[in-house]
């Protein structure tokens, strides 16, 4: 046996054991594995007791199950998070309009919003190699929640700026939050990445779910609440809260058996180190895995176990620290390059999800919240900014439904949503008589615009993932949320192009006052 451990291992150790047997210690590699228990069991001939042959699936830790789907339904409310602060700012669009009268300040909330998220995703893929998942997640959480409860205490309760600074500090709070909020989406989409694929579904699930609770919390607050203020301030801090949960139910299952098995586990071609300890007396072979100082060919007293012997016998230590792995930043052309291979993969995904969300967003929120009714007033783009985000959630439901997509197909029937552009325009243009006049037009529009945005804005983010190796599928993520980002940006500035179609339409009801009060009884 020591003949055969000095050939192949390194370093064999014998010591002397208190039952003056002889134990023989090697360090090898999981690949070696399977090849040293053969020579220990034919070592031992006819008095071996059945040594078992162990493979590196055998030894693998078996895959842990997500009880009670905590881990499901911390994604989904991660989706919540990242999109439930902007979603609270634009829904709000009733007391922005009496807030600001005559002002772009939705259209101006969005563009901020966007722009300042395409900046960020795009840091956010640069650094993913250089800041670690969870600090990034952690930091954007802070950055969203930081300016909720500022406006919720200091402008919308204290009132403590004059119009015009309130204009501008709204402004830079939506791009506080664009900035967290991006940094919290782009690392979520890698990090459910790698995760099974309904973990990536359950995170744009959440996204739709937010709009649907800012959406209901918006409409109770405005019904029970006839002061506007009031109403208003406890919509906030209830949007607060809710973060605040999101972010805490975040920490509970980031250390989960489940997570760490799927985010930490050994990468496909990284062979994990094991030391075997072989006790001739006793007959018996003893199996430890290794840190990855021994795992690499390193010395024994490079590793977490660290193995002294001596007269008296053998002991191991496991209070030696791991060795500190000094980071560098990879090269320009190293990102320039792992992102163009993911890229070459997905390109028809990342189209796909561009042109969704480029679509939607020359209409949602901008020209949606202009859309006005004499008698509904101001609940009209308050409701169909809520059939928006309840059809928005069931299209990301239905995107769950196995489905064999092509990438082409996928991004053609993308392309066909353009034909919302020119319907909802017909509602707002010409201001005085609009062509598509009745209530009823924006709101059919706005189901069948939601529906289409959470299913074919969702198919390509899962299916992305699977397409590439599972080291690459971070970089997949969060290469789609650039994606997606370039899409949205896009999309708000275009816009602004439809703004000049609806700047007449406040002044065509003598009245709305009435209407803005309460629900209105019937049209």
């Amino acid at each position: 046996m020591g003949s055969v451990g000095s050939q192949q291992l390194q370093e064999p150790s014998m010591a002397s054991t208190p039952h003056r047997s002889v134990v023989t210690s090697f360090s090898f590699d999981s690949g070696q594995l399977a090849e040293v228990v053969a020579g220990v069991a034919q070592a031992q001939g006819s008095r071996a007791r059945g040594i078992p042959l162990f493979t590196d699936s055998e030894l693998e830790e078996p895959v842990p199950d997500d009880r009670y789907r905590a881990v499901y339904f911390a994604t989904l409310l991660a989706g919540v998070g990242f999109l439930l602060p902007y979603n609270s700012f634009i829904t709000d669009v009733d007391y922005l309009h009496h807030r600001y009268p005559g002002t772009s300040i939705v259209f101006d909330m969005s563009l901020t919003y966007i722009l300042v998220a395409l900046v960020a995703v795009l840091l956010n893929n640069a650094l993913v190699e250089r800041l670690s998942l969870h600090t990034r997640i952690t930091a954007g959480y802070l950055l969203a929640l930081g300016p909720l409860l500022f406006i919720s205490i200091c402008d919308v309760w204290l009132q403590l700026f004059s119009r015009d600074q309130a204009y501008a500090i709204n402004l830079a709070a939506v791009g506080t939050v664009a900035f967290g909020c991006t940094v919290q989406q782009s690392s979520f989409y890698g990090y459910t990445g790698m995760l099974p694929k309904r973990y990536t579904q359950g995170v744009m699930t959440g996204e739709s779910t937010a709009g649907v609770m800012v959406s209901l919390s918006r409409i109770l607050t405005k019904l029970l609440l006839p002061d506007e203020r009031a109403g208003t301030l406890i919509f906030f801090l209830v949007s607060a809260g809710l973060e605040l949960i999101c972010f805490l139910l975040h920490l509970l299952v980031r250390g989960s058996r489940f997570v760490l098995y799927h985010t930490a586990r050994p990468r496909p071609g990284h062979r994990a180190g094991y030391r075997v300890h072989h006790d001739v007396a006793a007959e018996d072979v003893h199996f430890e895995h290794q840190g990855p100082g021994l795992a690499n060919g390193g010395s024994p007293k490079d590793s977490p176990a660290h193995e002294v012997t001596g007269g008296g016998g053998a002991y191991t230590r496991f209070d030696v620290p791991r060795p500190r792995i000094r980071r560098s930043w990879p090269s320009f052309r190293a990102l320039l390059l792992h992102r163009y291979v993911v890229a070459r993969v997905i390109w028809a995904d990342m189209l796909s999800i561009a042109v969704t969300y480029f679509i939607t967003l020359c209409l949602f929120p901008g020209l949606e919240s202009e859309i006005h009714h004499c008698i509904l007033g101001e609940w009209l783009p308050i409701l169909i900014m809520a059939v928006f985000n309840l059809s928005d959630f069931v299209g990301k439901i239905l995107a769950a439904l196995p489905m064999d997509w092509q990438g082409t197909h996928l991004l053609a029937c993308s392309c066909l949503r353009v034909v919302f552009i020119p319907l909802f325009i017909l509602c707002v243009y010409p201001s005085s008589t609009p062509a598509l006049r009745h209530p009823a037009w924006p709101c059919i529009l706005s189901l069948l615009m939601g529906i289409s945005n959470g299913y074919f804005g969702s198919v390509p983010m899962i299916l992305a993932a699977g397409k590439v190796s599972p080291k690459q599928r971070e970089l997949a993520g969060n290469t789609m949320t650039v994606s997606y980002m370039t899409g949205l940006t896009l999309g708000s500035a275009v816009a602004y192009c439809t703004y000049s179609l609806t700047r007449d339409s406040h002044g065509t009801c003598p009245d709305r006052s009435a209407a803005n009060a309460s629900f209105p009884a019937g049209l």
